[in-house]
Parts: structure tokens; C-alpha cells; sequence
């Protein structure tokens, strides 16, 4: 639980591999939401869902990997993704069941 405070909170989408900024921030300013419990939300274009996330031991740094379900352009879409925090940032990759994959970065909302 004491790790998952350091994930905990809104991070904006800074940059991702496979999508531009302006299909980032289409519809809302791209952004990852946990909770402290290790739920939360995402959207980033025209896709979005709620998260389902717990910390683990990779190595030495811990990482947040999370289940989401939501959807894509309207239809039901779900899949998996993994962060960590490297210098602040959090970094990972997103997975769409059956569809795209990409990292991203993000920071940290004040």
C-alpha cells in the first residue's frame, strides 16, 4: 500500500508512441487518474476506461500493473498496461486487447 501512494494521483499524457499529441488530447488532455486503492481512469483520444491496478516487485522498482475496461470510438474495447516511475515521469506501455500497444510518458498534475 505504501508504494502505491507514489503512483497515486492525475498524471497527464506527455507523450505516446504510437498516437500524436493532437489524437492525445482530442477529445480531453490525455491523463491517467489512480486512485490510492488502485483504481482509476484514463482517456487519451478517442479511447478511455477504468482501471484495475495493483503494485508489484519487478527487480528492485516497484510497478503498477493494471487491467482496464472501457472502450474505443464507442465500441467495448479492454485490455492491460504497466508503469513505473523514472525521475518523476511515469513511463509504461498500454496494451488494447486484440489492437494497438504504446508507451507513453506522463506528469504529474499540481
Amino acid at each position: 500500500m505504501k508504494q502505491m501512494k507514489a503512483f497515486a494521483g492525475k498524471w497527464r499524457i506527455a507523450e505516446m508512441e504510437a498516437w500524436d499529441q493532437d489524437y492525445v488530447n482530442m477529445d480531453v488532455p490525455g491523463y491517467i487518474r489512480i486512485g490510492s486503492d488502485g483504481t482509476g481512469q484514463f482517456q487519451f483520444g478517442l479511447v478511455s476506461g477504468d482501471i484495475d491496478g495493483r503494485v508489484e516487485q519487478c527487480g528492485d522498482t516497484p510497478r503498477f500493473e493494471f487491467s482496464w475496461s472501457g472502450e474505443e470510438e464507442n465500441d467495448p474495447a479492454c485490455g492491460r498496461g504497466w508503469a513505473v516511475i523514472e525521475n518523476g515521469e511515469l513511463k509504461g506501455r498500454i496494451y488494447l486487447h486484440l489492437a494497438d500497444d504504446s508507451a507513453f510518458r506522463a506528469l504529474k498534475s499540481k
